[in-house]
């Protein structure tokens, strides 16, 4: 066992081990340095300490009334500046609001920072760049009287809370956590008359994620440094949405495109046009097999020797209902699907429109709830909202007469929650358009139209399906068409929210508008007027998109609504996917990464382990099962993989990838390496030759300012942007992507404004994207 000396300035191994119990219980461990003898002391459990009975705790005295005069006020600490200024207008001058700016403390960076050997306890410290503000916190802290805790409602705002009550030694009987879903003077007012105490299951919950992340990325990065590269990682979490990301890739690869035929007829009834197609679904009642032209024509040459009839005219009424309001990883979804915003986009927005915006009367307003839930529960106070909002803009007719009410998806959803919803059903989006960037009010615009959608009527169609007989001396032919029409609107007046439908191959039914069919009955003669054959090929699955992944990650039960961001966001920083014309495509290094821990970590990235130890985190934050339990079963089978892997898992070094140009300093070849930033090219005598330059990744656009090239560049935190390659002569930058096409105003630069539009530089002017020679939608 060793413990830290003060002396030595350094861990030295503990000598004459004495168990003992602090004051309030705690096992801890005293001792000497076997070097200088100096005293040595350590917390936690060991071995000696069994049998052993703690003391009984000693309570602090209370303090004589009056000892606290000297303390006034009441300190509220939320994360953010921004929270923190919305909070302060309604809370009046008895309170001060301060913020943490996230987290206080962490694991040490420098180490794995968990002692597995005595139940995997934490070793926590405040990071440099925090203590300016914990210091800020104690001082504040130690005049009030009272000290409100209202970090997010969350688990992570729970662990916060509790880092912050631990760091800035904030005295436990005048703390108080208070919790509010969304930011308005009624839900604040109502969480401070009712504040409670710190919810230990979700810190437990949150601590026990935080350390299984710790244990499985310390565990495998080294072993990645060793085996393929340096400054490799790997992640519990996202190491299973890489494996997931790589192997829709070769299904891609591995596809192989099947050829199939369908065959549609004009149909008519003289005394009843207009002609109307239908299309062939059965043949002698089994669905036909049409792989090959020539199987189409023996079909087709029988089928105009055959008799038709109507068989069965049916006509119905068909009801669709709105969806439910957003939850986080459908707010991502629609965000990623209608705007184009990738999901850590989604939820920077959202986090702004949640902590407040500042609107006509100069003081911020929290304009939506809380951002980060899998709840689709509505408090009873803003539906009742919306419904006077939806009798005002629609009338009654779009009024439902009971509200409707939503399953959340996750069998664990936190009803405590709510739904992510306007914080006034009132406040439309045109109202305050003038307050909000272009991205705000598009994505609260998006947020407050599904809200009131989903408590409004459903919509209703007329619908009409035409079975048609055909007969002939070989075979029986059955075809059918569907059509509908949209008998009253409901939802869809304000926010359709049908996705573009899938081909289905090509076997789906043909569907046209109820009023483009003839008036027929049952046993109605047809007259064949054409065949018209079609030839289809299978199609692969498509690559992920950010709203794809997010929504195979809920149905698999892996990750929770604060993690589907930060998820993609680590894959892609790793350098472990690409984001190519808005999909996730895995790089080479990626898929090496991924078959090596397949192969010797299977449980790891397996979807159904995954999700399990994701419900045992959701116990653990319900009280049903302690934290260290869950992390010991998790790590002991875990620390066998690893030895294993060790010893078996062969190495796959890259070689660096030699260009067409050799070292200015030594006449080397030039070859690819990677850096902590990405790609770099460095000399091949290397270390003998520290000779480098950047990689360069040119887009085929010229800079306006000096006609060099456009290279595309990532930041330190990996955020893409455009620059000249003549850095730093030429210093031109874009974060939007340029186009090669010039401004058919001015000629000067366009760059990417939106998938519809693109911006010039030169003159302000906005152009179509689709009246730009060979620029698509898919370029985004």
């Amino acid at each position: 066992m060793e413990a830290y000396c003060v002396k030595c300035k350094q861990k030295r191994e503990v000598s004459n081990p004495d168990p003992t119990y602090t004051s309030s219980g705690t096992p801890a461990t005293r001792g000497i340095c076997p070097v200088c003898g100096t005293g040595l002391y350590r917390m936690g459990r060991t071995e000696a300490h069994k049998g052993l009975t703690p003391p009984p705790a000693v309570s602090k005295p209370k303090k004589p009334k009056g000892s606290g005069s000297k303390r006034r006020g009441k300190l509220v600490i939320v994360e953010s500046p921004a929270k923190a200024r919305t909070v302060g207008r309604f809370l009046g001058k008895d309170y001060s609001v301060m913020a943490s700016v996230g987290h206080v403390r962490d694991l040490l960076r420098s180490q794995l920072s968990v002692d597995v050997e005595n139940d995997f306890t934490p070793k926590y410290r405040v990071p440099n760049e925090k203590r300016k503000v914990v210091k800020e916190l104690k001082a504040a802290a130690s005049k009030v009287r009272e000290v409100f805790l209202a970090t997010d409602p969350d688990r992570e705002g729970e662990a916060i809370a509790w880092h912050l009550l631990q760091a800035a030694d904030i005295d436990p009987e005048i703390a108080h956590r208070v919790v509010f879903h969304e930011i308005t003077k009624a839900a604040i007012e109502q969480a401070f008359q009712n504040p409670r105490d710190i919810a230990m299951n979700l810190v437990d919950a949150q601590q026990a994620r935080r350390i299984l992340d710790r244990l499985v990325g310390y565990s495998l990065s080294p072993l990645l440094w060793a085996k393929v590269r340096g400054r490799l990682s790997a992640g519990r979490v996202q190491s299973v949405a890489l494996r997931i990301v790589v192997e829709r890739e070769r299904e891609i690869r591995d596809f192989v495109p099947k050829e199939y035929w369908s065959i549609d007829a004009d149909l008519l009834q003289p005394a009843k046009p207009p002609v109307f197609r239908a299309r062939l679904v059965q043949v002698d009642g089994e669905t036909p097999v049409l792989e090959s032209e020539a199987q189409v024509l023996i079909h087709m040459k029988d089928m105009r020797q055959a008799s038709y009839q109507v068989k069965h005219v049916r006509r119905g009424h068909r009801i669709r209902r709105p969806s439910a309001p957003f939850i986080t990883s459908t707010m991502q979804q629609e965000a990623s699907r209608r705007l184009g915003f990738t999901a850590r986009r989604v939820m920077v927005i959202a986090q702004q429109l949640y902590e407040g915006i500042e609107l006509d009367h100069g003081k911020q307003v929290g304009l939506i709830t809380y951002m980060r839930t899998d709840s689709t529960k509505l408090a009873a106070e803003a539906v009742a909202e919306a419904r006077r909002v939806i009798q005002k803009r629609f009338g009654d007719a779009y009024v439902p007469e009971k509200p409707p009410k939503y399953r959340s998806p996750s069998r664990r959803a936190q009803e405590a929650h709510e739904a992510i919803r306007p914080t006034s059903a009132a406040r439309e989006p045109g109202t305050i358009e003038q307050f909000l960037t272009p991205e705000q009010f598009k994505l609260y615009s998006l947020i407050w139209k599904r809200f009131i959608a989903s408590q409004m009527k459903p919509a209703e169609y007329d619908t009409l399906t035409i079975e048609v007989d055909g007969r002939s001396a070989k075979h029986n032919y059955f075809l059918r068409i569907a059509a509908s029409k949209l008998r009253f609107p409901g939802f869809l007046e304000l926010y359709d929210d049908r996705e573009a439908e899938n081909n289905k191959n090509g076997r789906e039914l043909l569907k046209i508008q109820l009023d483009q069919l003839p008036d027929l009955t049952n046993g109605d003669p047809l007259d064949l007027q054409d065949l018209f054959p079609e030839q289809h090929f299978t199609q692969p699955p498509r690559r992920f998109s950010d709203a794809t992944l997010v929504r195979a990650l809920e149905e698999h039960g892996i990750g929770r609504p604060s993690t589907y961001a930060p998820i993609i966001s680590t894959i892609l920083q790793r350098g472990y996917v690409q984001r190519q014309k808005r999909r996730l495509v895995p790089t080479e290094i990626g898929e090496i990464v991924n078959d090596l821990i397949v192969e010797h970590f299977p449980n790891i990235v397996d979807l159904g382990f995954t999700a399990r130890l994701e419900e045992n985190l959701d116990e653990i934050a319900e009280g049903e099962r302690e934290w260290v339990d869950v992390i010991r079963a998790f790590y002991e089978p875990f620390a066998e993989q690893v030895k294993r892997a060790e010893e078996v898992m062969p190495e796959v070094k890259a070689e660096p990838v030699q260009i067409d140009r050799n070292c200015p300093d030594c006449g080397n070849p030039l070859v690819i390496r990677h850096g902590r930033f990405g790609k770099f090219i460095g000399c091949s005598d290397f270390p003998t030759c520290r000779f480098t330059e950047p990689w360069l990744e040119k887009i085929g656009v010229q800079c306006p300012e000096d006609g060099g090239e456009l290279v595309q560049r990532r930041t330190r935190k990996g955020r893409i942007f455009y620059g000249c390659a003549n850095y730093p002569t030429c210093d031109f930058t874009s974060w939007k992507r340029p186009l090669s096409q010039p401004c058919p105003v001015c000629k000067g630069l366009l760059v990417i404004d939106n998938k519809d539009h693109a911006l010039c530089l030169k003159c302000g002017s906005r152009v179509e994207r689709v009246e730009l020679p060979s620029v698509t939608k898919d370029t985004v």
